[in-house]
């Protein structure tokens, strides 16, 4: 089996030490779409929270309502700074006596800083288990006839701006479930299952699994067909969750004080984030590589936001997340570097 790495098409890359793709890119995407292939995401960190006020703790400290996480569940959550920025995303699960956080790689010693600096007194006790488990996710709809038994992830509709007190239900906004797998987790999310699994054996796992391989690539170009934002690629040190996507799966917005709040309540409330996500097609006609991330998107000549992730989808062609000034209309006529870009609008 062919396999080429992240790093060897694009060393420096933060996700280096996965593959990008088995010798057919395209090949992998499809399968993803139609069926299920397993993608080695291992590169991501791991942070483990025993004790017994961590559900509270957690609660306290990150966007997510978390005060009643128990065995079996998961969802999603933000750190942000006292402005109201993104600060960290990760996902966690929590398997009753732990609960399990992966985020983006290299993003873990931060967040494990942060975790640590809030301990105090609480009878909780974070650490980074990078070394110990590694993430493995399943990916396409055949994800889920292999567990059956994990029920479809379910992700709460956002409030309308001056929504009632008390309306939104008092529990996270976006419910995984997770069950015991092979030593670590299996959790359901919206593209499929993610196996958390002690690292040492994720080879053997693999072989269990006996499910084809995809690369990261093919993850990507999902994950941007389906809008799904990533930190560090649709963020930005300024970047508010309701500019990202983030709004949704991870913050819930009738809970009790966290750091930033006050701004994400305002920003809700005023109903007018500056910026927002979009999903834009490039022509492709001037040139075949996808625009790094970070690349501006103009309009007229003028810089009115910038590129996250930009891939090669097999059905679409070539399509980029990208974060945008709120005022750029959906026909307006973008263009990022010698591509000219058209806004989906949805």
């Amino acid at each position: 089996m062919t396999v080429v790495t992240i790093e060897d098409l694009e060393p420096g890359s933060p996700d280096a030490g996965v593959p990008a793709h088995f010798g057919d890119p395209m090949r992998e995407q499809r399968l993803l779409e139609t069926g299920v292939g397993l993608v080695d995401r291992s590169n991501r960190a791991v942070i483990a929270v025993p004790g017994v006020e961590r559900a509270s703790w957690l609660h306290t400290l990150t966007t997510q309502h978390l005060s009643g996480l128990s065995a079996g569940e998961g969802s999603e959550l933000l750190v942000l700074s006292p402005n109201g920025h993104i600060e960290q995303h990760a996902l966690i699960a929590e398997d009753g006596t732990t609960a399990w956080l992966d985020t983006e790689p290299g993003a873990g010693a931060g967040l494990l800083r942060y975790l640590e600096m809030m301990r105090f007194f609480t009878q909780v006790e974070p650490r980074d288990a990078s070394a110990e488990m590694a993430v493995l996710s399943l990916v396409g709809p055949g994800a889920a006839e292999l567990f059956p038994d994990l029920a479809e992830p379910r992700v709460g509709a956002v409030p309308g701006a001056k929504f009632a007190a008390g309306s939104v239900p008092a529990q996270a906004t976006s419910r995984y479930a997770v069950r015991a797998f092979e030593g670590g987790l299996a959790r359901r999310v919206p593209l499929g299952v993610d196996l958390l699994v002690p690292r040492s054996d994720a080879p053997a796992v693999t072989e269990r699994l006996g499910v084809a391989r995809a690369g990261l690539w093919a993850y990507e170009a999902i994950r941007v067909a389906r809008r799904l934002p990533r930190l560090g690629w649709e963020t930005d040190h300024r970047t508010l969750p309701a500019e990202a996507g983030f709004l949704a799966a991870g913050v819930h917005l009738d809970k009790g004080c966290y750091r930033g709040q006050e701004t994400v309540a305002r920003v809700h409330h005023l109903g007018r984030p500056p910026r927002r996500l979009v999903l834009l097609h490039l022509d492709g006609v001037a040139t075949d590589h996808p625009p790094a991330q970070g690349s501006a998107v103009e309009l007229d000549g003028r810089a009115v936001g910038f590129v996250g992730t930009a891939v090669r989808h097999h059905e679409l062609g070539m399509i980029a997340l990208a974060v945008v000034k709120r005022n750029v209309a959906d026909d307006a006529r973008l263009s990022v570097g010698e591509s000219a870009a058209a806004i989906d609008p949805e």
